[in-house]
């Protein structure tokens, strides 16, 4: 156990003094031995810029490809698979669209190396959204953009990921607007896909998506979207954070006809799931979950009991970090990139608290300093030393020294 001092804030976020806490010693956690099958599972990994470059808001991202793509190997190294391009990677957030595409071929060929699975998001955002047009012109536009996407993403080799598109929750006027345009896309897609239906709490220009803001209205759109290409739906990834809405989605899509092929639900409830990937009696959910970039090791050893029958074990283990993976993904949720930015430092995975876009200036000190606590509890803090190294130096920086 490594004991460190750690500092407390009033309400007005003033430091207030030192608390001592213990950290926890490195989880025990292993590598597989064979691949993972009770369930597929996806983390969704973040980019690392160059320490030295302008990587501030509105610039384009100079990512450090060697250090981002070892991040993705580590993944990998547990038997994992990544999402790879998704809103963990700052798709909208800071990642322009030139640097996407570098990310998805790298990332597949590097995929391909080693024979791990993954799957890189396909979307809108080469679009100016100022410069889009009203109506069925604004719809060509944004299925056409699509279409480029997905000719990218299957090109290099990578499973698509038909994410949710700003464009298109701006020109749509009704559930048929999102049913035209998702009509035309998976028409195009050359093997089953991944759709991905994000919450406003994640992004809040997606409100209305599925041409409802009632919940059922929206699920009942987005089912009959599965219903027509059941075929070329491998799956769907929900971003909701509403365990109950997903459970039923499920019990919805196990109920469509067998000889269409399973639609798998990979959760996306960074809240919620320890309870739906491990299942009930009903099923469980497969998974494509941002907190899974910083709890890889935690989420592989669970799915490694999983498949040696002991699912109860394996909700413990992923249980244990979900006080983490809660703080990280609290409100405001899209700024959660910060903490796994910050985690991977202090693990020594990058070499500067940085993000694209300047995103690392998303979340507060006393948030981070959890973020730290928490990770700590967690066992994910795998060289404690080399942790507090780094968090002590961040403090001093931010005017916070011992």
């Amino acid at each position: 156990m490594t004991r460190v001092a750690l500092p407390d804030f009033d309400a007005t976020g003033r430091p207030a003094g030192w608390t001592g806490v213990e950290l926890g010693e490195p989880g025990p956690w292993t590598t597989p031995h064979s691949p993972i099958t009770s369930r597929i599972a996806f983390a969704a990994a973040h980019v690392v810029p160059v320490v030295g470059a302008a990587n501030v808001p509105g610039a384009p991202a100079v990512v450090d490809w060697d250090t981002t793509l070892a991040a993705r190997h580590r993944i990998w190294s547990y038997g994992l698979g990544v999402a790879d391009a998704m809103d963990t990677a700052q798709r909208g957030m800071g990642l322009d669209w030139a640097t996407t595409q570098e990310l998805v071929r790298r990332s597949a060929a590097e995929a391909r190396s080693v024979g791990g699975r993954i799957a890189c998001g396909a979307g809108t955002d080469q679009l100016d959204l100022a410069a889009v047009p009203d109506g069925a012109a604004g719809l060509r536009a944004v299925s056409d953009a699509y279409r480029e996407q997905l000719d990218m993403v299957q090109a290099a080799g990578a499973q698509v990921i038909v994410m949710a598109s700003r464009a298109l929750a701006r020109v749509a006027r009704s559930a048929d607007d999102y049913l035209v345009v998702y009509d035309d896309v998976l028409q195009h897609a050359e093997g089953p896909v991944i759709l991905h239906w994000l919450g406003t709490m994640f992004d809040p220009a997606l409100a209305g998506y599925w041409g409802s803001d009632d919940l059922a209205t929206a699920t009942d759109t987005f089912v009959e979207l599965v219903r027509r290409h059941q075929a070329r739906v491998d799956g769907v990834k929900v971003s909701l954070l509403d365990a109950a809405h997903e459970r039923d989605l499920r019990r919805r899509l196990d109920a469509l006809p067998a000889d269409g092929g399973r639609v798998r639900v990979y959760t996306g409830d960074d809240f919620h799931y320890p309870e739906l990937v491990a299942g009930d009696a009903e099923g469980h959910s497969d998974a494509l979950l941002g907190v899974f970039a910083a709890i890889y090791p935690a989420a592989s050893t669970a799915l490694q009991a999983i498949d040696a029958g002991d699912v109860e074990g394996g909700r413990a283990v992923l249980a244990s970090t979900q006080a983490f993976g809660r703080h990280v993904f609290e409100a405001p949720t899209f700024f959660y990139k910060t903490g796994i930015a910050f985690w991977a430092w202090l693990n020594g995975f990058q070499p500067g608290f940085q993000l694209v876009g300047g995103l690392h200036g998303g979340r507060s000190v006393p948030h981070l300093v959890d973020v730290f606590r928490l990770a700590g509890e967690a066992g994910l803090l795998l060289d404690p030393s080399l942790a507090v190294h780094r968090l002590d130096a961040f403090l001093a920086v931010n005017g916070v020294p011992r």
